[in-house]
């Protein structure tokens, strides 16, 4: 099964600083329908403007996966940690036991994000934080794991979740094959840019895809494009 969410259809809300669309529940947007997709818990797609961001702010029991689409964020944490995140890649906190971070963006132009919430496997642990460059060329026709709390994603940045965040890049006419393996898993897949069919289901840019009940998915670039997808538990 796989369920279009166009992006029209999402919540959201403008703060001028912050342009923020929701795929499930968040904050004063509430849908019963759209509150979780097996462990992914928020799905935003965020627009900041230069010289603005999140101030510090606390977190605890969240697996917190940041993509940049566009420009870059900066981050700090009361951990220590300190760094700049560019479009393409991607950061990674562990908010375990809790956490309290900042996100700004520091850039001359506006920042575009996914940002992504998974459920961890278990509450607690210390608070952690990375970030690594992936360059689009690797993923150029496949799915790369980014971020991954599976067996044999050593990789990838770890989460702690029986999750996987991954990221590809088509060029129009390409295809891609994504294999969950067990049906019962829950994937959900975002063009950041360009659009796709995937099994015959069109998306176009920033569209959302809930996908359950299947073992494996391919993706056929229409357009040039670039994808993230989340694979998680039920």
């Amino acid at each position: 099964m796989i369920e279009r969410r166009p992006f029209a259809s999402l919540g959201g809300a403008n703060h001028g600083w912050l342009d923020a669309k929701h795929h499930f529940s968040f904050a004063q947007y509430h849908d019963p329908a759209r509150v979780h997709w097996g462990a992914l818990r928020v799905w935003n797609d965020d627009t900041i403007q230069p010289g603005t961001g999140f101030p510090p702010h606390p977190h605890a029991d969240m697996e917190i996966v940041t993509y940049v689409r566009e420009g870059a964020i900066s981050h700090q944490d009361d951990q220590g940690n300190k760094g700049r995140t560019e479009a393409g890649d991607v950061q990674v906190m562990s908010a375990g036991s809790g956490i309290r971070h900042a996100e700004y963006n520091l850039e001359p132009g506006v920042t575009r994000i996914f940002q992504i919430w998974i459920i961890p496997d278990a509450r607690g642990g210390a608070p952690s934080w990375g970030a690594k460059p992936f360059p689009k060329g690797e993923r150029s026709g496949r799915f790369v794991t980014l971020a991954s709390g599976m067996a044999g994603d050593d990789d990838a940045l770890p989460i702690r979740a029986d999750a996987r965040v991954l990221g590809a890049t088509l060029k129009a006419g390409e295809s891609a094959e994504y294999h969950f393996g067990d049906s019962t898993r829950h994937g959900y897949l975002v063009p950041s840019s360009g659009k796709v069919e995937v099994d015959g289901v069109v998306l176009d840019a920033r569209d959302g895809a809930a996908i359950t009940d299947v073992h494996s998915i391919r993706v056929r670039a229409l357009e040039d494009a670039e994808l993230v997808l989340v694979d998680t538990a039920a």
